[in-house]
C-alpha cells in the first residue's frame, strides 16, 4: 500500500470511529474532538465523510482496523470460533454501549438464514439491550429457546429475561422456562426439571445451533444480587468460595470451574448447549467483567465472544 492509499484507509478509520462516537454513542462534536485530540471542525468533517462514504446505516459498517486485529488476536490466543470487537468510548461507564448493536446485527443475521435454527437465549441487561435494536422480522422457521427461568422470588416476571420480548419482535416460535431463577432447594430443582413440560425445553436447548448469552459479575453489586435472586450471604459466600462470574445463573471461579453448592446446586438453568458442536457467544465489556470473561473464555464455557477495545485489550494482557 502506497503512502497515499495509507492516508486514505486511516481517514476513513478516523471517520468510521467519529461516526461511532456521534451516532452510537450519542457524544457531541466537541465531545468527539477532546476525545480524538482534534478540532471541532475536523470532528464535523470526519462525522460527515462518514456519511458521504456510506459508512452509517444505523450501525458504523467500516471495519476499523485496531478491532479487526484485536478480534484476530483473540481468535488465536482463546480459539475462539466467532470473535468481535467495538470501538471504546473513552469516557463511558456504560456495560452495554456498542456490544448491544453489534449483538443485535449478528443475531439478525443468524435470524435471516432461510434455514431452520435453534437460537437458545439467556438472559441480563446487555442481551436485553441487544434485543431491543432488533427489528421487527417475521422468523416462523425458527425456534428461540430461553436456558433460564423467568420467575423472581416475589413471583413476578424476571426484568431482564428476554424471550417474550424477542418472540414477539421477530414471530418465532419460543419455548420460554416457567420456572423459577434459583429454587429454594436442590430437591425442588429436581422436582421442577423433571416436569414433563420442562424436559422439551431442556432437550431443545441442548441442540442449539447458536446460543447467545451474557456473563455477571460477582462484585457488591452484582447483577444475580441485585435483581433479588441471591441473597447478601449467598452472595459472600459465593465469592469466599472463589466465585468471579455467573453466566445464566452458574457461578465458576477463575479457572473456570462451577462452585459446588451454594446456589449452583439450585439453578434452574439449563446446562450451556455444546460448544463443540455449536456457537455459544458472550456479550460482555468491563472491568468488574474481566475475571469472568477471561474464565469463561479460557476454560471454553463459550466460543464465540463480543467485546470492547478496552476489554479486548486487557483479555491480551491477562
Amino acid at each position: 500500500m502506497n503512502a497515499r492509499q495509507d492516508a486514505g484507509t486511516t481517514r476513513l478509520d478516523d471517520a468510521a470511529r467519529a461516526g461511532w462516537l456521534y451516532y452510537v454513542a450519542g457524544n457531541t462534536q466537541d465531545q468527539i474532538a477532546g476525545k480524538l485530540g482534534i478540532s471541532r471542525q475536523t470532528a464535523q468533517r470526519l462525522v460527515s465523510l462518514a456519511v458521504t462514504e456510506g459508512l452509517i446505516k444505523v450501525r458504523v459498517d467500516h471495519p476499523i482496523a485496531n478491532c479487526l486485529d484485536l478480534a484476530a488476536r483473540l481468535r488465536e490466543r482463546f480459539a475462539l470460533d466467532l470473535v468481535e470487537v467495538v470501538p471504546s468510548d473513552p469516557d463511558s461507564s456504560s456495560t452495554t454501549i456498542g456490544i448491544a448493536e453489534a449483538a443485535a446485527a449478528e443475531i439478525e443475521r443468524r435470524l435471516r438464514s432461510v434455514e431452520p435454527i435453534v437460537m437458545a437465549i439467556g438472559t441480563g441487561r446487555t442481551l436485553k439491550a441487544a434485543i431491543e435494536q432488533l427489528p421487527p422480522m417475521e422468523c416462523s422457521q425458527h425456534k428461540v429457546v430461553s436456558l433460564t427461568g423467568n420467575i423472581s422470588p416475589d413471583g413476578s416476571a424476571a426484568f431482564y429475561n428476554v424471550i417474550f420480548t424477542m418472540a414477539d419482535r421477530i414471530k418465532a416460535r419460543s419455548f420460554p422456562m416457567p420456572l423459577p431463577v434459583i429454587a429454594s432447594s436442590p430437591e425442588e430443582r429436581e422436582m421442577l426439571l423433571s416436569q414433563p413440560m420442562i424436559q422439551p425445553t431442556l432437550a431443545l436447548a441442548a441442540q442449539a445451533d447458536v446460543t447467545f448469552v451474557g456473563i455477571g459479575d460477582l462484585g457488591p453489586r452484582a447483577p444475580l444480587y441485585q435483581d433479588g435472586f441471591i441473597s447478601d450471604a449467598e452472595l459472600k459466600a459465593l465469592q469466599k468460595a472463589g466465585g468471579v462470574a455467573e453466566i445464566v445463573g452458574w457461578v465458576f471461579d477463575r479457572e473456570g470451574r462451577l462452585i459446588d453448592g451454594i446456589t449452583n446446586d439450585r439453578v434452574s438453568s439449563a446446562p450451556l448447549p455444546s460448544r463443540e458442536r455449536s456457537l455459544v457467544v458472550a456479550l460482555a465489556m468491563g472491568e468488574l467483567k474481566l475475571p469472568g470473561i477471561l474464565a469463561a473464555v479460557n476454560r471454553r464455557l463459550v466460543n464465540g465472544l463480543i467485546t470492547d477495545e478496552r476489554t479486548a485489550v486487557a483479555l491480551l494482557a491477562g
